[in-house]
């Protein structure tokens, strides 16, 4: 059994460039030599490299909470010795993407789920839908700690400030109790415990 398999991998590539491409315009992170979009288009310097920079920063600032995320699910399910693969959800990020094109300021789409044999007892599952949500807990608490203590200079700021945001909203998100949502599985399968 391969760890991570090229589908996965390519899966991979193709929801990071998905949700960089969402949200490239919603997450810039500025910086003494950044000027306002606003008058870079009025002046003319709304070009190529500003569509690169802002999917770089997206990408960079999405990327590891939501790849950690199914990470998490993927890896609790091998160390409970079940075989797990990450899936991209090319309808939901295509979704995502018509979304982002229509300009609508709340988008909702599933990037990415893992899939993993039906023959987990209820308490394994639980713990395999909470592990996506507690490594988005982890890296919000790293970033929240690391801002109060100054770990990192003021350049990495705005980065940490986001990565805890986007870890908060995709924890909280997460473990909504509802449909396919992290925490209609986790608690779903605490309840049937009992």
């Amino acid at each position: 059994m391969a760890a991570v398999t090229p589908r996965e991998i390519f899966d991979l590539v193709v929801m990071i460039a998905a949700v960089g491409f969402i949200f490239k315009d919603y997450l810039r992170v500025r910086d003494a030599g950044d000027h306002d979009p606003i008058d870079a288009l009025r002046r003319g310097r709304f070009g190529m490299n500003f569509i690169v920079k802002g999917l770089k920063t997206a990408v960079i600032l999405t990327a590891p909470a939501i790849v950690l995320h199914e990470l998490g699910h993927k890896i609790t399910a091998i160390a409970f010795g079940l075989e797990a693969t990450f899936h991209a959800s090319y309808l939901w990020l295509a979704i995502g993407v018509f979304l982002k094109l229509l300009k609508v300021p709340l988008l909702f789409f599933v990037p990415g789920y893992v899939t993993y044999p039906a023959t987990a007892d209820p308490l394994t599952e639980a713990a395999i839908a909470f592990a996506g949500p507690l490594v988005n807990l982890i890296l919000f608490a790293f970033a929240a700690i690391a801002i109060k203590q100054g770990w990192f200079d003021r350049k990495h700021f705005q980065i940490l400030h986001f990565t805890k945001q986007i870890n908060l909203f995709l924890f909280a998100f997460n473990l909504i109790p509802f449909g396919p949502f992290d925490g209609a599985h986790v608690f779903g399968n605490l309840i049937s415990l009992f």
